[in-house]
């Protein structure tokens, strides 16, 4: 007897490669959106702050329900995409789409965390020796930010991988076209008797989160011991 259906490892498999778009489309804007809040000072800057983190604050629901005007086939966005042919509402790369819009602001935090945490007084010392703002930045503050931008990307994987109230809304709840790990479990206890496949799917969501935090702070520890080591 299969431990799972067919159709439940549609729905793992799916997570994963929302999760994993997500959050590769997420990390370069993710650092840019961080420095920029950590180190930049520019009117607006609050507006911009707050925008991040708008969808922290708003049910998963209305932040799904905006994504869907927004993208729609007749949507603003959506209709421009279409004619070229990018379909995102009801598709799985909507549901991508709407895990990176969920999971961007735990990003940016713990990247901004680490930003702030270098001191400028290295940045400015780099800069007096001739270094450019951009080559300061790659070889001064990104390696080491190392271990608060794995935390955010990890971080970031496992909102994604949760998601549920914005992709319903935005994506439906497809089988084997939009139904993530989390809709799949919601499934589940719709139907009778489906309360021991709900937790089978569940054990398997916890164990992939508590894994990539475990991941997290692993390489975390291991990139900060290096860094360590070189000042040393």
């Amino acid at each position: 007897m299969n431990w799972l259906s067919p159709s439940d490892w549609q729905a793992v498999a799916l997570s994963l490669k929302v999760a994993g778009l997500a959050t590769a489309l997420s990390l370069p804007f993710g650092i840019a959106i961080a420095y920029v809040l950590a180190r930049a000072q520019f009117p607006g800057k609050q507006w911009l702050n707050a925008l991040v983190h708008v969808p922290l604050i708003l049910p998963p629901v209305v932040t799904g329900y905006l994504l869907l005007m927004a993208f729609a086939p007749n949507g603003p966005l959506g209709a421009v995409l279409a004619r070229i042919g990018i379909r995102l509402a009801f598709d799985w790369k909507g549901a991508a789409l709407a895990a990176a819009v969920m999971a961007f602001p735990l990003m940016v935090r713990a990247i901004r965390l680490a930003i702030e945490a270098v001191d400028p007084k290295l940045e400015a010392a780099a800069s007096t020796l001739g270094a450019s703002r951009p080559w300061v930045f790659v070889t001064v503050t990104l390696p080491l930010i190392v271990p608060g931008i794995l935390a955010g990307t990890i971080t970031a994987f496992a909102k994604a991988m949760g998601e549920f109230g914005a992709t319903i809304t935005f994506v439906s709840n497809i089988p084997g076209q939009t139904q993530t790990l989390p809709l799949a479990i919601y499934s589940e206890l719709q139907v009778p008797g489906g309360e021991t496949a709900a937790i089978r799917l569940v054990v398997i969501s916890v164990t992939l989160a508590i894994g990539a935090l475990l991941l997290s702070e692993a390489l975390a520890r291991r990139v900060a011991a290096r860094i360590a080591g070189r000042e040393a």
